[in-house]
């Protein structure tokens, strides 16, 4: 991945370009407060906002984008199939839904947003024809391990471009991330900064005291620099700003490796291979 600023794409195998830093909307709320964030995140630079049909916000996705004086194509938008809408025909069902409330022709970018036994690979089924349609123009997956993954490509016909999962200092998932990288598949990091968690890491602080950055930069420029796509949320408008503020800096191998070091398998959200929702 080549780190240029703030607008930088990463190729995917199909040859769709994705901005490789965006808005993660989770837990922003419908309505203004989702609407205001993007508008700054925008405004700011930011041309990729990723969302999902259980955030419960992707009418006002929508309402932003039409609202923000870009045009739909400059704008890289991400959304997700909720466990409960998996199967095959659940699925063409929920993608409708999903469009109608982004009131868009297309979406860029549509996961599984989980790997729910005897339901993925039929959900999969789905997305190969949604993508063979050209309603999205990449299909992937989300919190996928590497048998889910495995599954897929031993079944499908179409490859993920994307897994998205948790990602950040304290759960670094090397093994994944090179398995993906050896598939061609891009990592995508979500919870990218622990929610806010990574301003507790003496390591961070301290490395980002040599660079004049917070904690939180230094996380989201090390995971740009592992050649993983990072969306962190915000709905704060200092904050969606400052987030961005990592491209006038680099971090050194030996920080890099500093920082692989914090991985202890932390996780906050739940492990893909035993959840229960």
């Amino acid at each position: 991945m080549r780190i240029t600023d703030i607008q930088g794409k990463v190729r995917l195998h199909n040859e769709v370009e994705m901005p490789y830093f965006g808005l993660g909307v989770f837990e922003a709320n419908e309505g203004p407060e989702v609407i205001q964030a993007i508008h700054w995140a925008l405004e700011a630079g930011y041309r990729h906002i990723d969302t999902a049909s259980l955030y419960g916000n992707e009418a006002s996705v929508g309402e932003a984008i039409k609202t923000s004086g870009l045009k739909r194509e400059e704008i890289f938008v991400t959304t997700k199939v909720w466990n409960s809408e998996q199967g095959y025909k659940n699925t063409l069902e929920a993608f409708t839904r999903s469009l109608e409330k982004l009131d868009s022709e297309y979406v860029d970018l549509y996961l599984v947003h989980w790997p729910v036994a005897d339901r993925y690979l039929d959900t999969w089924e789905a997305l190969e024809e949604i993508y063979e349609r050209k309603l999205t123009r990449a299909i992937g997956v989300s919190n996928f391990n590497r048998h889910h993954i495995e599954e897929i490509l031993k079944k499908g016909s179409q490859r993920p471009v994307v897994n998205q999962v948790e990602f950040h200092p304290g759960l670094s998932q090397q093994s994944l991330l090179k398995y993906c990288q050896d598939q061609h598949i891009q990592l995508q990091a979500w919870m990218p900064i622990l929610k806010g968690r990574v301003n507790d890491i003496p390591l961070l602080a301290k490395i980002g005291e040599k660079y004049g950055k917070t904690a939180v930069q230094v996380a989201l420029r090390w995971e740009l620099q592992k050649g993983v796509v990072t969306i962190p949320k915000s709905v704060r408008r200092d904050r969606i700003i400052s987030n961005a503020d990592i491209f006038d800096f680099e971090l050194s191998p030996e920080d890099i490796k500093k920082i692989d070091s914090l991985d202890k398998g932390y996780r906050l959200g739940a492990d893909p291979d035993n959840f229960d929702f």
